[in-house]
């Protein structure tokens, strides 16, 4: 039996070689170029064709079922029926052609996507709902610059304002959070760094407040401060209920960036001869800065819209209040609330906008949260320089 000239050319060179040496192989310059090959995952035509015939048939059988076969009228159930039938179609047409590890692989990744969609859906129709109604306020200056003194439900919108529910909800805001940085950060701290039985009975108290209702918060501040103490009801009172709010948010977060920190930064510090403290207020700290600023962020954007602490323990009032301890301080939760309640159409469009600027205002915390989060990206080296012409090393 004869070698093919194609392998005898192949073999050749490591027959003639002795044993033991190192072959290198050879390229030919007139070979024609190599042909560049799909990147791995990306769908074949015959697959997108299956993907998206599987939905546009499902299409079909969706408007003959919903409107020829069964009395399902409306947008809501031609959906889900679409859904379900897309899943169905998708699940027979790829059983004709791949394995059923392949089907179900398909079937899962539209489950998720349709999930996704849904979940969109729903972020995306609330946001229009409420621009929708409240735009119209929004085009007036004196919404953003004026309280609401001596301006009644069924005023236009070019008197009255928000103003002093803004700087109600930054008061009370900055209050809660003069209190909670030091404690939030401090009992995270306590618990990645100290550790031993007590810390796991604090990091459970803290997972548990991470879910407490905001009318007990309220409720607790309102019964030790307003009825026990005997204090009135002010922005301080308001910014304690949000101080109890905000700090399990702070702590639970800071406690996770924390224990993100590589250890061997710690036993560095400590190898040099620095005390626990000392490493980690100059290593561990700077280290999980980005996420430390994060988990304040979050717990503002948190405290930020909670409307029954202050409705217990703040009060309404149609006119600005600086002063914390002056008496009733307004927030935005709580004129939205207080608004929509008056029943008029005007103070309801007006109680929808002060939500647009509510949610504004959460949306630009939680974005600046991810900005201060997202790492640095590392400086390129550039070779050393003498006047205007590169040094060379020296290998």
């Amino acid at each position: 039996m004869t070698a093919s000239p194609v392998a005898s050319a192949v073999a050749s060179p490591a027959q003639a070689a002795p044993r033991g040496s190192t072959v290198l192989p050879s390229y030919d310059d007139d070979a024609p170029p190599a042909l560049p090959r799909p990147a791995l995952g990306r769908p074949s035509l015959d697959e997108r064709f299956v993907r998206w015939g599987s939905w546009a048939s499902a299409l079909g059988l969706t408007w003959l079922v919903t409107q020829r076969l069964l009395p399902l009228p409306g947008p809501a159930w031609f959906l889900v029926v679409w859904f379900a039938l897309g899943l169905v179609v998708t699940a027979v047409l790829s059983a004709l052609t791949v394995s059923m590890v392949e089907v179900r692989d398909r079937v899962v990744a539209a489950v998720v996507t349709g999930g996704a969609l849904i979940v969109g859906a729903a972020l995306v129709s609330t946001l229009a709902f409420i621009v929708l109604r409240g735009w119209r306020p929004l085009l007036h200056s004196n919404f953003f610059f004026d309280d609401m003194a001596g301006v009644g439900p069924k005023d236009a919108f070019d008197m009255g304002g928000i103003a002093h529910a803004t700087v109600g909800s930054m008061i009370q805001i900055g209050i809660a959070l003069v209190i909670v940085l030091p404690l939030g950060i401090g009992t995270a701290i306590f618990m990645t760094e100290v550790g031993g039985r007590f810390a796991v009975l604090v990091r459970t108290i803290v997972e548990a407040m991470t879910a407490l209702p905001s009318v007990v918060a309220g409720l607790f501040v309102y019964t030790t401060v307003i009825v026990v103490a005997g204090w009135p009801r002010s922005g301080l009172a308001a910014a304690l209920a949000l101080a109890v709010m905000m700090l399990p948010i702070v702590a639970r977060a800071a406690d996770v960036v924390l224990r993100v920190v590589p250890g061997n930064l710690r036993e560095a510090g400590l190898a040099l001869g620095a005390s626990r403290w000392r490493t980690v207020w100059h290593v561990v700290l700077p280290t999980a800065r980005p996420g430390l600023a994060t988990a304040v962020i979050l717990g503002v954007a948190r405290g930020v819209g909670e409307t029954s602490p202050v409705l217990l323990t703040s009060g309404a009032a149609a006119f600005m209040v600086v002063g914390p301890t002056d008496g009733v301080m307004n927030s935005l939760p709580l004129y939205i609330y207080t608004t929509v309640r008056s029943g008029e159409p005007q103070a309801i469009t007006r109680a929808f906008a002060a939500a647009t600027v509510l949610l504004a205002l959460v949306l630009f915390l939680f974005v600046l949260a991810r900005v201060v989060a997202r790492p640095k990206k590392a400086k390129k080296s550039r070779p050393p320089t003498t006047g205007s012409r590169p040094v060379k090393e020296i290998s």
